[in-house]
């Protein structure tokens, strides 16, 4: 848990995993992730590396493209260890704030990324 956190705890590794997320399973093409997070490839290939290392990133070919995912079973392994004792202070403190974001959301307005 220690590694895959400390791999998120850099803005590029963080902004890269984020639209990994929002990418799905599917997940992208390296230089479109280097290309939406604005930095070169031989940079994007450092940070991805980190994320592979943390095991909450995979990776695989697609013809002459390196496509990245997010480990959606590690990415909900972390946030289940995060979050596990948080009921130890009562259901209150457990229940999700609404975020900023989130508020000014209407549920049927489309929200581009």
């Amino acid at each position: 848990m220690v590694t895959a956190l400390s791999a998120l705890a850099h803005e590029h590794r963080l902004a890269a995993y984020r639209l990994l997320v929002q990418a799905g399973p599917a997940g992208m093409a390296a230089g479109d992730i280097a290309e939406r997070i604005g930095l070169v490839p031989s940079s994007l290939t450092f940070h991805i590396q980190a994320l592979l290392r943390a095991g909450i990133v995979t990776q695989r070919r697609a013809s002459r493209h390196v496509i990245y995912a997010a480990d959606f079973t590690a990415m909900n392994d972390l946030v289940g260890f995060l979050v596990q004792n948080c009921c130890g202070q009562g259901g209150l403190v457990c229940d999700p704030a609404p975020s900023v974001a989130a508020s000014n959301v209407s549920p049927h307005r489309e929200v581009s990324a």
